[in-house]
């Protein structure tokens, strides 16, 4: 994480976004269990607060979201009609400029965050740093567009939720408890990338995405566990629903 973090202004409070790390691999394990893959990119965390990343082909029972994370706003991580299932009146979402754009007035939540890479900001006790994710030398999420990752403290521990990305020069100022990382290339990094990114962030634990759907496999998942193994502990969660 950057040494100068950024305030900004919401309305008449200032909030700030530091890092609170987990103190032992025991917590972060305990995280685990809260944590759920529901496929891709998508995540759901049941804490102190529910929240999602990247909400996608979610079952009809999914669980109100008291804050919803969007990365960028192609199909696969900005589904209208899995936001709409899992919004209330007491949802907050927190996503890029270009998604929030898109969301004005056409949601039940309670307020919509526009973000850029840099800027911080502290939701019910939640804290939040939407930082850099974008791809080296293809055209599919470029620097430009300001495509989003999240650092996210909840709990004690810091969860760091990469978006689509490459292995990119600002990840070796990212720190976190647990690593969300794509792993299966063409549109992201792949496996081995992802592996020099999770030693350059150097997580407690770390956690492929971004396979078995549209692009990746399985095999992608564990060669990233593979070329990890005695360095940083991987977990490859199966997928729920």
């Amino acid at each position: 994480m950057k040494k100068n973090l950024l305030f900004i202004t919401l309305g008449t409070a200032i909030f700030f976004a530091g890092p609170i790390f987990a103190q032992t691999e025991k917590e972060v394990n305990k995280m685990l269990k809260n944590l759920h893959w529901l496929g891709h990119d998508s995540f759901r965390f049941d804490g102190s607060k529910t929240i999602y990343f990247d909400p996608w082909k979610l079952s009809k029972n999914s669980k109100k979201a008291d804050l919803i994370f969007i990365s960028h706003e192609h199909f696969d991580h900005f589904s209208r009609d899995d936001i709409s299932a899992i919004s209330s009146s007491e949802t907050v979402i927190i996503t890029d400029k270009n998604v929030s754009r898109q969301l004005q007035g056409k949601i039940n939540c309670q307020e919509i965050k526009g973000l850029n890479p840099g800027e911080t900001i502290e939701v019910s006790k939640v804290k939040v740093q939407a930082v850099s994710s974008y791809n080296i030398g293809k055209e599919f999420h470029t620097q430009d567009s300001r495509k989003l990752g999240f650092i996210v403290t909840i709990d004690g521990i810091t969860v760091y939720h990469a978006g689509d990305t490459d292995n990119i020069p600002q990840m070796k100022d990212y720190r976190c408890d647990l690593a969300l990382l794509p792993v299966s290339g063409t549109y992201v990094m792949t496996a081995d990338e992802a592996a020099e990114a999770a030693l350059a962030i150097k997580p407690k634990i770390a956690v492929p995405m971004h396979y078995g759907d549209i692009v990746g496999s399985l095999a992608d998942a564990q060669r990233f566990q593979e070329l990890l193994k005695g360095k940083i502990e991987v977990k490859i969660l199966k997928q729920e629903k």
